[in-house]
C-alpha cells in the first residue's frame, strides 16, 4: 500500500517521542535523524529531505514544542503541515482554460501507464464534472497502442479519434476540428511514450504542443520508479513546460519517494493520482489527506467521498427506514455489502480510518472470497427465505449449504452477523455511534 513502510517508520518514532513527556532539544534532534533516515529509505531525493529537516527542525525546536504539555503533539502537528506544503499545499484542480474544446496533453514513458489514465482521466471529467471528453491516439509507434486505447475508451463509454500511423500533430489537428463540431468539451491527447527519454520523443511532443496550446500538459509517472520518477519528471518539465503531474500506481509503491518529491524537484502539483486497475482507480491528489494519511490520522473526507459515490441516497434512506421498520432483510445486507466493494478493499477503507496502523492490519487476515462466498450462500436461498431469516431452520440451512458449497457452519455465521449487524444498525439509526462494534460486526476481524 502507499507509503506503508514509510508511515510504519514515522509513526513508531511519534510513538516514542509520546512515551517520554516533555522533551529536550537534543531529543528532538534524534527524532529529526530519525525521520530523515525513514525519508531516505522511502526514496524520496536527499535534497528535498534535506530542506524539510532543515523545516521541521527549525519549528520543533522552538518553546512551542519543548515548553509544551504534548510536545509529541505539537511535532506531529509541525510534521503534518510541512509534509502538506512539501507535496503543494492545496489540491490542484484541472485548468481547462478559455478555449473550447479544452485540450488535456499526457506525456510520459512507456510503461507509465498513460493508455490506460487517459481512460480514467476522461471517466473522471464526465462523471465529476459532466465534461464530453474524446481521446486522441497520437501513439503511432508502440504495437497495439492505438487497439488498447480504443478499448479503453469502449469500457469508460468516451470515444477514440485515430488516424493510423498519420503524422501525430496532423491527427491532433483533425481530432480538435471533429471535437469543435460534435460540440465536445475535452480534448485528451495520449502521445507516444518510449523506453528512455530521447529527443526524438520529446521533439515530437513539442510539435503537438505548439500546435494544439494545451490548457494542461500533464507527465504520467510511475510512482513505483521512486527517484527514477523524478528525474523524469525534471527532463520533461525543462523541455515541455509542464503544467502538473499525474502519479500512477500509488496502490503499489509502499515508499512514496516519488510523491513527496516530485512537487518540490519540479515546482508542478500533482493533479491525480492512480490508486489501483479498474478505469474508476483515479484520485484527485490532496496534499493534506496524504499527509494524514502518511502520519497515520486517517482520511475520513476521502472515505466520506467514495462513500457517496458509492451509496445510492435513496436506497440509503430506504435502508434507514427498514431499519427502523424492524423490516432490514437478507436482501437488504447482501445490497448493502455489494455497494460496499465499490469503495475499495477492505483494508484500504481501514486505513483511512483515524487511529488505525498499518503495523496493526499486517495480522489481520480479509478473506478476499468473503462477498462472494455471502452471496452464494443468500442466492441459494428461496425469495422468502431472504425475507424472512427466521425460516431457516437446520433442513433449510443444510439445502442453502449444498447449494451453495459451503457449509453449514458458514450459513450460521452469515447469519449471526447479520442478525448482528442490524441490531447495530438501529443503534445508528437512533442514538448509538459505536463505530468500532459496527466494523467488528460487520466484517469480523478475519472477514467473513
Amino acid at each position: 500500500m502507499a507509503f506503508e513502510g514509510l508511515s510504519s517508520k514515522l509513526q513508531n518514532i511519534f510513538k516514542k517521542l509520546g512515551n517520554r513527556g516533555k522533551l529536550t532539544e537534543k531529543e528532538v534532534k534524534e527524532a529529526m535523524r530519525e525521520v530523515k533516515l525513514a525519508l531516505l529509505e522511502a526514496d524520496v531525493n536527499f535534497t528535498v529531505v534535506k530542506s524539510f529537516i532543515s523545516s521541521v527542525s527549525a519549528r520543533c525546536v522552538g518553546t512551542e514544542v519543548l515548553e509544551s504539555l504534548t510536545p509529541s503533539q505539537q511535532i506531529i502537528k509541525i510534521v503534518d503541515e510541512e509534509l502538506t506544503t512539501l507535496m503543494g499545499g492545496t489540491v490542484s484542480k484541472i485548468d481547462f482554460g478559455p478555449r473550447k474544446p479544452s485540450v488535456i496533453l499526457l506525456a510520459g514513458l512507456q510503461g507509465a501507464g498513460k493508455t490506460t489514465m487517459a481512460g480514467k482521466l476522461a471517466a473522471h471529467l464526465e462523471k465529476t464534472q459532466g465534461k464530453k471528453c474524446l481521446l486522441v491516439a497520437c501513439d503511432i509507434y508502440r504495437p497495439a497502442a492505438i487497439t488498447q486505447l480504443q478499448v479503453v475508451g469502449e469500457k469508460v463509454n468516451v470515444p477514440v479519434f485515430e488516424r493510423g500511423t498519420q503524422n501525430p500533430v496532423k491527427t491532433v489537428k483533425e481530432a480538435i476540428a471533429h471535437a469543435e463540431h460534435n460540440l465536445l468539451d475535452v480534448v485528451i491527447v495520449d502521445t507516444a511514450g518510449r523506453l528512455h527519454i530521447d529527443e526524438g520523443m520529446m521533439d515530437e511532443i513539442a510539435a503537438i504542443k505548439e500546435f494544439a496550446k494545451p490548457a494542461e500538459t500533464l507527465l504520467v509517472v510511475d510512482a513505483m520508479t521512486g527517484q527514477d520518477a523524478v528525474n523524469v519528471a525534471a527532463a520533461f518539465n525543462e523541455k515541455l513546460g509542464l503544467t502538473g503531474v499525474i502519479l500512477t500506481k500509488l496502490d503499489g509503491d509502499t515508499r512514496g519517494g516519488a510523491a513527496l518529491s516530485v512537487r518540490q524537484v519540479t515546482g508542478k502539483p500533482i493533479k491525480f493520482s492512480g490508486i489501483g486497475e479498474k478505469l474508476t482507480d483515479i484520485e484527485p491528489f490532496y496534499p493534506d489527506r496524504m499527509a494524514s494519511r502518511i502520519l497515520g490520522m486517517g482520511d475520513v473526507l476521502t472515505l466520506i467521498e467514495k462513500a457517496e459515490q458509492a451509496f445510492d441516497e435513496k436506497q440509503a434512506l430506504e435502508i434507514a427506514n427498514k431499519i427502523k421498520n424492524d423490516d432490514f432483510n437478507l436482501n437488504d445486507f447482501l445490497e448493502q455489502f455489494q455497494q460496499m466493494k465499490k469503495m475499495g478493499s477492505m483494508e484500504d477503507i481501514l486505513r483511512m480510518m483515524p487511529g488505525v496502523n498499518a503495523d496493526q492490519l499486517k495480522n489481520v487476515e480479509f478473506d478476499k472470497k468473503a462477498t462472494g462466498k455471502m452471496e452464494a450462500i443468500i442466492y441459494s436461498m428461496t425469495p422468502k427465505e431472504r425475507r424472512k431469516p427466521e425460516l431457516l431452520n437446520a433442513s433449510r440451512k443444510k439445502r442453502i449449504a449444498a447449494g451453495s458449497g459451503t457449509s453449514v457452519q458458514e450459513v450460521n455465521r452469515l447469519l449471526k452477523q447479520f442478525e448482528q449487524s442490524r441490531q447495530l444498525m438501529k443503534q445508528f439509526t437512533g442514538k448509538g455511534k459505536k463505530r468500532r462494534g459496527l466494523m467488528s460486526a460487520l466484517f469480523g476481524k478475519r472477514g467473513f
